[in-house]
């Protein structure tokens, strides 16, 4: 990205510091060097690109001022995110705090060890002025517990050194706000992928970190990324990029960005000298590889190849789309397929990946109500804001998702003898919608085009998949498509032992039912989520899964036995017929000399 000329920086300017660690607050300075006549508009957004629910980040600034040549401004507040600045004639400044206490890739958090936000969440929108420049001062904090701190983000330096506090700058608002910021002690690395720098930032205590190793791995991965969507020219469609990781205890997430990704992950794992070369489908450090190939890609899936209801995002409001089966789940697809192109995951490890996705999907019946288009659609509202039925009543887009982009892939390449692939379509995806997202007038995808463009890139006529399986509910013939590969499908589920067929989890040393699965044995006996199991035939049930599978164990599928559990502050009694698990137990085998997925031209 080009930085804006001097007459183009000094349109809309903000301050930002750390000013209460131990409060959590961060104080935000605005100025708008020509505000609207009639009275400027601000409004912070209400939701975060990449996180498909109303977040209402507003509800964290806890005060907020106007003025304009010393002279206090009156703010009117038009709804909950939104206010009215009286009409000024000079320069309007505008003071607030936010409170910054969400330890997640999404919003903001501050303390004594870091800090770190999304620009959604700190900087209000001058309305009518979002295409200006954008400034940003980064401020460091008086508390001498942040004499160390640096600052890690791939907003381009204005007047800032890299990794400094001081200025930088945003080409327009949308701009602003896709570049997180990361401020502390943390660890810093840097490689290069076909030329581009790559930061590699680690907030969070992490000993004996295998830096060198995080460098190597994360290289071969990105360039690999790199290379299937620029074949020939190898060109990364950022000049730099930045993975700004917090390690902890116990996390897992990221969020995409158009130069950079915020991770969080438990410091497990992140690789240590003692991390073995081979990574089996149960190790910590695949899963954070997974997650950084992931955003990865999403850096030309969904922050350029965009479904049109986001070429420009709305905001303030919920923006509908049926594409994200596409977004996430293609990429959800490709995340683990690119590792093992990069060298980084075995097959075998692949396939028991794979097959626990396909598990998955299958254990719940939500799959047969809720297509993955309808769930795309429906995030807002359901995938974001899940409950205990969530399994009975929506399917994963990311899962399901990945299935749909692993039946396509699949077929195309049945279908045109190996000549074609889903990688043909992802490439005419990112030369016609992508490669030039921001730097002629943006334009996403539409659902019909999508459609068009698999029918003209694979010459086959691919409606009938779309209606059964994207648009519909029909379970995924994976056993059948896997076929002509070599690959087989089988489902080792132990019919025979019994079980509730409901998930569990601890309550202090109590057996509490987080889900009760639709038609299984628990809820054909009333039992339901949130229930406290107090005994079975007599015998008590504690919090540790193994009492329950012991007492379980006692019996044969048909058996009834009497359960006690609480409800609320009553106790209850159930007669419980038991059934066959039904949890899916699949894998997949790889007869000798099985076909590959790699590029067909490969």
């Amino acid at each position: 990205m080009k930085k804006p000329t001097q007459k183009q920086q000094s349109a809309i300017h903000y301050a930002i510091v750390p000013k209460d660690l131990a409060g959590h607050l961060f104080e935000v300075t605005l100025t708008v060097a020509l505000p609207a006549s009639d009275g400027q508009v601000l409004a912070l957004p209400a939701w975060i690109p990449g996180s498909y629910m109303i977040r209402e980040f507003s509800r964290n600034i806890v005060q907020i001022s106007a003025e304009s040549e010393g002279q206090a401004v009156a703010l009117m507040k038009l709804d909950k995110h939104t206010w009215r600045a009286a009409p000024v004639v000079g320069a309007l400044t505008v003071r607030y705090e936010v409170y910054a206490w969400d330890l997640s890739v999404r919003a903001a958090h501050l303390d004594q060890t870091h800090g770190f936000f999304n620009g959604t969440s700190v900087f209000l929108r001058v309305l009518g002025q979002e295409a200006m420049a954008h400034q940003v001062d980064i401020q460091r904090p008086a508390d001498p517990a942040a004499a160390a701190w640096r600052v890690a983000t791939s907003l381009p330096e204005l007047g800032a050194r890299r990794y400094g506090f001081g200025s930088y700058v945003a080409s327009d608002y949308d701009d602003l706000i896709d570049h997180p910021v990361e401020m502390g002690d943390f660890a810093l690395a840097t490689f290069k992928a076909h030329g581009v720098p790559h930061d590699i930032v680690i907030s969070g205590r992490v000993p004996n970190l295998n830096m060198a190793r995080l460098q190597a791995d994360l290289k071969v991965m990105c360039e690999t990324q790199i290379e299937f969507f620029e074949p020939k020219s190898k060109k990364a469609p950022m000049e730099r990029y930045v993975f700004l990781t917090l390690a902890v205890g116990d996390g897992y997430g990221g969020l995409e960005h158009r130069a950079s990704t915020a991770l969080i992950c438990a410091r497990a794992d992140l690789p240590t000298a003692a991390t073995p070369k081979k990574l089996e489908a149960t190790d910590g450090y695949l899963k954070f590889l997974g997650l950084c190939s992931h955003e990865y890609f999403h850096t030309w899936n969904v922050k350029r190849i965009k479904p049109a209801a986001f070429a420009p995002y709305d905001l303030q409001a919920e923006t509908y789309t049926p594409l994200l089966w596409l977004f996430e789940g293609f990429t959800s697809y490709y995340d683990d397929l690119l590792l093992v192109r990069s060298g980084l995951l075995d097959e075998a490890a692949y396939l028991k990946l794979q097959a626990k996705t396909i598990g998955s999907v299958l254990r719940g019946s939500g799959r047969t109500k809720q297509s993955v288009a309808d769930s795309s659609f429906d995030a807002w509202g359901k995938y974001y804001r899940q409950d205990e039925n969530a399994p009975n009543a929506i399917v994963s887009y990311y899962t399901k998702g990945s299935l749909v982009a692993l039946m396509f892939d699949l077929t195309i390449r049945a279908k045109t003898d190996g000549n074609k692939s889903l990688d043909d379509v992802m490439a005419a995806l990112w030369q016609r919608y992508g490669r030039d997202f921001y730097a002629v007038a943006a334009r996403g995808v539409t659902e019909a085009e999508v459609e068009a463009l698999f029918d003209e890139v694979s010459g086959l006529k691919l409606k009938p998949l779309f209606n059964r399986y994207v648009r519909g509910t029909d379970d995924l013939p994976l056993a059948k498509l896997y076929a002509p590969f070599g690959i087989k499908l089988v489902d080792q589920r132990k019919d025979a032992k019994p079980a509730l067929d409901a998930s569990t989890g601890r309550d202090g040393g109590d057996c509490k039912l987080t889900q009760v699965h639709e038609g299984g044995a628990a809820h054909r006996a009333g039992l339901s989520a949130g229930d406290v199991l107090v005994a079975i035939d007599g015998l008590r049930v504690s919090g540790n899964p193994v009492n329950l599978d012991a007492l379980l164990g006692r019996y044969r599928v048909g058996d009834t036995v009497v359960v006690h559990a609480f409800r609320r502050d009553e106790l209850l009694t159930f007669n419980v017929k038991l059934q066959g698990d039904r949890t899916p137990a699949i894998s997949l085998e790889a007869a000798a000399g099985a076909k590959k997925l790699k590029r067909p031209s490969a």
